[in-house]
């Protein structure tokens, strides 16, 4: 990977917060950080090549090859980082990125470090997918909890940029706090979720997203195509007999 600064983030007030997620099933974590620089109007200010991907696109005689990259991006009291597409494809360079992104936070004072994504349950899910919170100590963990937030139950694993980066925020001293909305299909993109994980972003930060309606249109015109599918689906199937 290449790490490239663009400038230096005109941060206000001291020990900012830092919102840091990478694509995931359904596509939870970037929807969020895409959804909240939009409405913050972030600004980039270091970006990061990946190595990826190892092949160009044909269109039918010409080809088309896009770098994925991941921005680095601020506003007022606000470092955010992540989104768009993919993460590290080896160990290596997920550390190597995992690391990058605690040294900005150091850099800048970061104190709090919140992450999201999904969790992947067996029932279904309705329309106000919960959230399930775990954090890098049993007292963080309470204190959240008070708010209306859910403890994730058991143990498991958290793979992935979403869960290693809360590791790296506990070996350093940084209060890591890790938001996962409930999902029941990891193929198709969760608004809902992404919803519900920005909703609480607002009660945890008191930071302000505005209407959150485009998120349930989004989820809404995935439903439709899921529907319509599995009838056209069933469809074929009687015909076929």
């Amino acid at each position: 990977m290449h790490f490239e600064n663009l400038l230096e983030p005109a941060l206000q007030g001291k020990n900012p917060i830092m919102i840091a997620s990478m694509q995931d099933m359904g596509n939870v974590g970037s929807i969020v950080i895409d959804f909240i620089n939009k409405r913050l109007k972030t600004k980039p200010f270091r970006i990061v090549y990946a190595h990826y991907p190892p092949y160009v696109v044909d269109k039918g005689g010409y080809i088309e090859f896009e770098q994925v990259i991941w921005e680095y991006r601020y506003v007022d009291r606000v470092i955010v980082f992540g989104g768009s597409i993919g993460q590290p494809e080896s160990s290596s360079d997920l550390y190597m990125l995992c690391q990058d992104v605690i040294d900005i936070a150091k850099m800048y004072s970061v104190q709090f470090m919140y992450t999201m994504g999904a969790f992947l349950v067996d029932e279904t899910v309705g329309k106000n997918p919960r959230v399930l919170v775990t954090t890098t100590s049993p007292m963080l963990t309470d204190s959240i909890a008070r708010v209306g937030l859910y403890p994730t139950r058991g143990t498991s694993l958290i793979t992935g940029f979403n869960g290693l980066i809360l590791g790296f925020a506990k070996m350093n001293g940084i209060h890591g706090i890790g938001l996962y909305g409930e999902i029941d299909d990891p193929r198709i993109p969760q608004y809902r979720a992404a919803k519900s994980i920005i909703q609480a972003l607002e009660r945890l930060t008191y930071l302000k997203f505005g209407n959150l309606d485009e998120l349930d249109r989004l989820a809404e015109g995935i439903e439709n195509s899921t529907k319509k599918r599995e009838d056209d689906e069933d469809r074929d199937r009687r015909g076929g007999r």
